[in-house]
């Protein structure tokens, strides 16, 4: 990354932005795509709330609905070998876009793992948001480097923070249009999602997915982070997590822009005591039990949306929020490692039953083929798995 922008390597983030003359130049520039996300989402936001009771119900199951993040620059030795006692089969890798004299290193990375899908999680700095022939090169060449290993690609990251590059919709749809022209002309096989705003800021998901430009997204990918609100359960302008879900999936079901499927390419909680590895500040980081409970319980209200095909943990290895804590070379597995662990267990071969909220118990029952599965839970207490015999 160029000044003003720069990569925080505790975090695993773009650092904020000092620079405030250059936001405030930025966002003037930006004032026409503004004010167009402002009146789409106007129109088009109160029609989807309107026909969140018609959308249907996905059949979905847990095969393929667990996703785990990883990253080449934590400890990737021993990443195959946690992955696979985790038990997931889905991956999702990020590649700035800013080291592509690192591919050769992304691509032994991906082959370091066996039967796994795995998805490339490209990201964008300002560099290549504002030079589209510079873009066009560095995908072409990433796309040719992993044939065969790879056919699913996030497109861009975060667009609605200035810090990660991108001061307006419009500039995210441009830069887009780079790799669906890539996909049209020489590479048709490959899936592409998009637009992958992060958190409950849907006028800019809104305006990605009503526009004029010449581009469709083949899933709908969402950082649907609800860590600010504390557990997955609160609400947020009226709006739980299911809620969320189901208003994308209205979106999605009124736009002509994307293919109807629903994937949540990043969500977690900060850990208290983590500073400066948690990506916020310390009012919003949870102590590892609540951790370990709020992304169970994540999971499990996304899995009875029945409208999300898949969510990706962020991630595996991180200080500051992820399942194992990796400081002083040390590999420590939270106890969330083993709540993954025993989640996918019971629901890697899950078909949804029915899901029941009642005052504040809640209870998702499956099908498996060890029995019909009881999840129950409360927001103050850990889920608990039972068996019953299906009648």
């Amino acid at each position: 990354m160029k000044q003003p922008f720069s990569w925080d390597y505790y975090s695993d983030q773009p650092s904020i932005i000092r620079d405030r003359a250059l936001k405030r130049a930025m966002r003037r520039s930006a004032l026409p795509s503004l004010i167009k996300t402002f009146f789409i989402a106007l129109i088009l936001l109160p029609i989807a709330i309107l026909l969140i009771p018609f959308i249907p119900r996905r059949s979905l199951t847990g095969e393929s609905f667990f996703g785990m993040g990883v990253n080449l620059d934590k400890e990737p030795n021993t990443t195959p070998y946690l992955i696979d006692e985790l038990g997931v089969k889905k991956l999702l890798i990020r590649i700035p876009l800013w080291e592509m004299e690192k591919l050769h290193e992304y691509v032994a990375f991906i082959r370091s793992f066996t039967n796994k899908e795995i998805t490339v999680a490209l990201l964008q700095d300002r560099e290549h948001i504002t030079s589209p022939t510079l873009t066009k090169d560095h995908l072409i060449q990433i796309f040719e480097a992993l044939e065969g290993l790879c056919t699913t690609y996030v497109i861009g990251s975060t667009i609605n923070r200035a810090k990660w590059g991108f001061f307006s919709v419009n500039e995210y749809l441009d830069f887009y249009a780079v790799a669906y022209e890539l996909k049209k002309t020489r590479f048709p096989h490959l899936k592409l999602i998009g637009s992958n705003v992060i958190d409950f800021e849907y006028h800019f998901t809104a305006h990605t997915l009503f526009n004029l430009a010449k581009i469709k997204f083949d899933a709908l990918g969402s950082l649907l982070y609800v860590d600010r609100r504390g557990a997955p359960e609160n609400t947020q302008m009226g709006f739980s997590l299911m809620e969320k879900i189901n208003l994308l999936s209205s979106l999605i079901s009124l736009s002509p822009k994307v293919s109807k499927e629903l994937i949540i390419t990043e969500t977690n909680w900060p850990i208290k005591g983590t500073a400066p590895y948690a990506p916020t500040s310390e009012y919003e980081c949870v102590s590892e039990e609540d951790y370990s409970d709020y992304m169970v319980r994540y999971h499990l209200l996304a899995f009875a949306s029945q409208q999300v095909s898949c969510v990706y943990w962020h991630q595996l290895i991180a200080p500051g929020y992820g399942l194992i804590d990796n400081r002083e070379g040390l590999i420590r597995k939270r106890s969330a490692f083993e709540a993954y662990k025993t989640m996918v267990s019971h629901l890697q071969d899950a078909q949804f039953i029915r899901y029941t909220q009642r005052s504040n118990e809640y209870n998702l029952i499956c099908s498996t083929h060890r029995g019909e599965l009881h999840i129950t839970w409360t927001p103050t207490s850990s889920p608990i798995y039972t068996y019953k015999a299906e009648s």
